[in-house]
């Protein structure tokens, strides 16, 4: 446990920062499954919001390092490839 006045301040602050990048990773991985679900069910329209709002979401997370950048942009290209490989395939 931390003795000094600052380190206990430190613990509290990097508690409370683990807890607000855990939540913000997973709403990441729920909108990114959700996106997925609903190309696999062929719903487009419902598709394309969820992609719009998970890569602004993984955006987000990227600017402000809650993701390293290049794992953000690496996210957003997979996503953005099967997104628009399964539009492809349903419309060809």
């Amino acid at each position: 446990m931390p003795n000094t006045p600052s380190a206990i301040k430190r613990l509290k602050q990097s508690a409370k920062r683990r807890l607000h990048n855990r939540i913000t990773k997973k709403i990441i991985k729920t909108y990114t499954k959700r996106t997925l679900a609903a190309i696999a069910e062929k719903e487009f329209d419902k598709a394309e919001a969820d992609f719009r709002l998970t890569t602004a979401k993984i955006d987000k997370a990227g600017v402000r390092r809650v993701l390293h950048p290049n794992t953000a942009a690496r996210r957003k290209s997979k996503l953005a490839r099967d997104y628009k490989a399964a539009v492809a395939k349903a419309k060809g």
